[in-house]
């Protein structure tokens, strides 16, 4: 009769996991209905299933659920499901040298085989190729029935570059590695300008000393045609220091002298 009541039952749906066994209450434990699942099956998160009393129920949960023996489901109706590790046949390893056990613990890792570690045996869903890799190994390899819970994914994160980099004491430099389309807004302090800073000054220095070695291009055009046939002769420019000057200015000095030796030419 109860079977008969369950087939005119709307399927339930499976959206969400509480939690371990262990973080709900008693009373709400003991209400749960029980899901029994191979591990293959609790690896995915969209499946149709029947619940250990005949019920069905669609499983919709994250991408990438594992189900563990004892975690607790809630379905979209309320109901409470209590997942558990179904027996099933798997290869037992072991060996009486601990060595041997560990090498074939590693070679299984780098195949990314799912295991279950236990203090004197390794666990694993039978293959005909890990069968031969292991007996050549030296393990001892034998069928059984066990309840599989190979050990979780260990969680390494990852790094991915759309961050902001706020790093202290990271060195970016040509070797680094990083792709940086970073806007940097430059405010220096005590920053030097001369011959080979390498910087295109488009833009005014206030308090800046132009002179002989500043590194600066003036747009000065001087020709000079000078034509002295005397000694002591000065060509000076009166520029107050410390003071912005604009020289965006030619000169063309043509100068024409006679023999006056004490000839000037200053600019008022």
């Amino acid at each position: 009769m109860a079977q008969r009541y369950f087939l005119f039952q709307k399927m339930i749906r499976i959206e969400k996991v509480l939690g371990d066994e262990s973080s709900i209450a008693a009373p709400l434990r003991r209400r749960a209905a029980a899901l029994t699942l191979a591990y293959e099956h609790r690896c995915r998160s969209r499946l149709d299933v029947t619940l250990d009393d005949g019920r069905e129920a669609a499983l919709s949960l994250p991408p990438d659920t594992l189900l563990r023996d004892g975690a607790i489901l809630i379905a979209t109706d309320g109901t409470l499901v209590r997942v558990a590790a179904a027996q099933q046949p798997v290869l037992r390893v072991t060996s009486p040298d601990p060595l041997l056990l560990a090498r074939a613990a590693y070679q299984l890792g780098k195949r990314h085989t799912p295991v279950q570690v236990q203090a004197d045996a390794l666990y694993l869903e039978d293959a005909p190729a890990l069968r031969d890799l292991l007996r050549r190994l030296g393990v001892r390899v034998e069928e059984a029935q066990v309840a599989f819970e190979p050990e979780p994914d260990a969680d390494l994160g990852g790094h991915g570059h759309g961050h902001d980099h706020a790093h202290e004491g990271h060195v970016h430099g040509p070797q680094c590695g990083h792709g940086h389309g970073h806007d940097h807004t430059h405010a220096h302090e005590k920053h030097v300008h001369g011959p080979g800073c390498g910087h295109d000054h488009g833009h005014d220095h206030p308090q800046h000393v132009h002179g002989p070695g500043c590194g600066h291009d003036h747009g000065h055009e001087h020709s000079h045609d000078h034509s002295h046939g005397h000694d002591d002769h000065v060509h000076g420019h009166d520029h107050k220091p410390a003071q912005a000057h604009d020289h965006r200015h030619d000169h063309v000095h043509a100068h024409e002298h006679g023999n006056d030796p004490k000839h000037d030419h200053r600019r008022k």
